[in-house]
This record gives structure tokens, C-alpha cells and sequence, in this order.
């Protein structure tokens, strides 16, 4: 069992098709290499409840078995799963502050992004918060960068570092 004071910040790592949420006040929530994956961070200020998805791939219905084994790996089934768990833990969809980061194209210099995962991922997501009524408050989407992306349960605060500069969103 781990203690954790009222002012000490407790860092949870959340990797690749992974997702975490919590409502403990010291949590700092934090992925890592966010190229053309998305990091999806939503945060209700009231009930003081965040979570942050990593999602690989846009959609799990070409793979709906591994959709349901491991819904975070997709930005259809991660994102909702990330909603149903922040409601769980008093969320309320009208109050949930949404930021987006990633969807980068980071191939090599002079090849071709084929596949353009990235702009997929975009979107998927922004067509499931548009059929759903969702808002983004906040995006660092796209270019050529791999970010790092922290959210802080207790204000909502979303820092995004890449190539060597430190923004909040």
C-alpha cells in the first residue's frame, strides 16, 4: 500500500493502447511518445475526475475481438471506454473539458506516410465527438513531432512537451 501526501504528486504512466483515470487530487497522469497515436485527456473541474487514452489505430471494427480485449489500442472504443469509466468515478458529460495531442505523421525524412495513421485517427475521433456532441477545448494535433503529455487530475492543467518546449493547452 503507498501513501501519498495531500501535496505530493503521484505520477501514473499510461502507455500505448492504455488508458487511466482517477480522482485522487496528487495524480499527474502521463504518456509518453505520442507520434501518430492521439492522447485524448477529459477532465470534469467539478467532480474533479481526469483520464488520459493513448490510442494507437482509428477503429476497432475491422478487429472487433481485439476491440473489446483491449479497447484503448482504438480511438472508437478506447474513447468511449475512457467516458463510461470517468462517469463511473462522477463525471458528467456536460461538464467534461476535453484536449487532444498526436496524430502526427512521423515517418522518415523523404518516405511516404502510406497508411497516414495520424490523420485517421483525427478523424475518427472528431467524427465520434461530433456524432455525440463533445467539444475539443483544446487540440496540439498533427505535424511531424512526437509529444509527451501530462494531465493534472486536480486542475485540469494539460502540458504537452516536444522538441524541447514545455506548453499548456
Amino acid at each position: 500500500m503507498t501513501f501519498i501526501a495531500a501535496n505530493q504528486t503521484h505520477r501514473q504512466v499510461v502507455g500505448i493502447a492504455d488508458l487511466k483515470l482517477s480522482n485522487r487530487q496528487g495524480d499527474l497522469l502521463v504518456t509518453y511518445a505520442l507520434g501518430s497515436c492521439l492522447g485524448v485527456c477529459i477532465h470534469d473541474p467539478v467532480a474533479k475526475v481526469g483520464g488520459l487514452l493513448h490510442a494507437m489505430l482509428p477503429s476497432a471494427t475491422a478487429a472487433m475481438e481485439k476491440g473489446k480485449a483491449q479497447p484503448a489500442k482504438y480511438v472508437d472504443s478506447g474513447v468511449t471506454a475512457l467516458f463510461k469509466e470517468a462517469y463511473r468515478l462522477g463525471a458528467r458529460k456536460e461538464r467534461i473539458v476535453v484536449k487532444v495531442a498526436g496524430g502526427a505523421s512521423v515517418v522518415a525524412k523523404g518516405e511516404m506516410d502510406s497508411f497516414q495513421i495520424g490523420k485517421r485517427n483525427m478523424v475518427a475521433l472528431k467524427k465520434l465527438f461530433w456524432k455525440n456532441g463533445v467539444l475539443i477545448h483544446g487540440e496540439d494535433l498533427g505535424g511531424n513531432i512526437s509529444r509527451t503529455v501530462s494531465l493534472d487530475v486536480a486542475s485540469g492543467e494539460v502540458r504537452i512537451k516536444a522538441n524541447g518546449t514545455d506548453t499548456i493547452l
